[in-house]
């Protein structure tokens, strides 16, 4: 049996994490519907609290996710955590471009505003690992 599922980012500030994830891997960040937030908010199931607004629209505050352009992919969610990031993640995303685009790839996400941390090996594969910008590492290979 198959399933789907997403991978999910904890953060302090998703909506601009997501903006930033899709600009760096050419994705698109999922449009929320404002008319179903107001409609949470008009029959009690939320609040003005939960929402903020984004680039001029309605949005729920703790979350906002991007999808790939390519079917079959999976979702990622960016969610607010209340706790800064302390210590190295434990699953991370790697950016596959291959050997030949790695330094133009690492070139353009430190552009973007992600941190180069270190390079590694193994037999033949290299990668660098980075940072996004709240700290959270990935690798592009």
């Amino acid at each position: 049996m198959a399933f789907d599922f997403q991978v999910t980012i904890d953060c302090s500030a998703p909506h601009e994490l997501a903006d930033w994830w899709a600009e760096a891997l050419g994705w698109r960040v999922e449009p929320q519907d404002e008319s179903f937030i107001l409609k949470m908010i008009e029959v009690g199931a939320a609040s003005d609290a939960d929402t903020t607004r984004h680039r001029g629209a309605l949005v729920w505050k703790d979350g906002a996710a991007i999808t790939s352009p390519d079917p079959g992919r999976p979702r990622v969610l960016f969610q607010r955590a209340a706790e800064p990031k302390t210590v190295k993640n434990r699953v991370h995303l790697d950016v596959r471009v291959g050997a030949d685009r790695r330094e133009a790839e690492v070139a353009r996400l430190v552009a973007l505003g992600a941190t180069e941390l270190w390079r590694a090996s193994q037999g033949p594969h290299e990668w660098a690992t980075l940072a996004d910008p709240e700290g959270n590492e990935f690798c592009v290979a």
